[in-house]
């Protein structure tokens, strides 16, 4: 448990994120010093940054916790405030140059959440299975969700 290797009370303002996409890797940090890897795995088109609802991509870069609360298939969710500002202005960079359709959605909803319940295996074959989010075991995501608070700091990079 994440509580033992921190060897002190938890000051959950001290506690940040970084997914690692291409490491398949969510390390917390506490006091801007690693205390533990798990394993992660993200949307069915795992190369490059979400840039619209749909894409299948996991939102790259700076984002913090915008809420947590239980959830019914996935054990835990902790909301990602995506698309924040920096993700607004990468959107509207894509259509301005006609990468991307002007009519569509930036989408939202993403956030750190676990797997139906039993199927760990997906993220032992790191399977990329969600529509955008970083997923985890359950017994993973209910430890980390103990360290974090609205607000925390989750740094995601390719």
């Amino acid at each position: 448990m994440l509580n033992k290797l921190i060897n002190e009370p938890i000051d959950k303002s001290k506690t940040s994120i970084l997914i690692e996409k291409s490491q398949y890797r969510l390390t917390i940090y506490y006091n801007k010093k690693p205390i533990k890897s798990y394993p992660v795995v993200f949307g069915e088109n795992f190369q490059g940054d979400k840039l619209h609802e749909g894409d299948y991509r996991t939102p790259e870069g700076i984002f913090r916790i915008k809420d947590l609360y239980p959830h019914s298939q996935w054990s835990k969710f902790m909301w990602l405030d995506y698309p924040n500002a920096a993700s607004w202005k990468k959107h509207l960079q894509e259509k301005t140059q006609g990468y991307i359709n002007f009519f569509l959605p930036i989408g939202g909803a993403v956030g750190i959440h676990g797997v139906p319940q039993g199927d760990d295996e997906i993220i032992d074959k790191r399977q990329n299975w969600t529509w955008g989010c970083p997923s985890l075991k359950n017994q993973d995501v209910d430890e980390i969700y103990e360290v974090v608070q609205k607000g925390t700091l989750v740094e995601i990079l390719p």
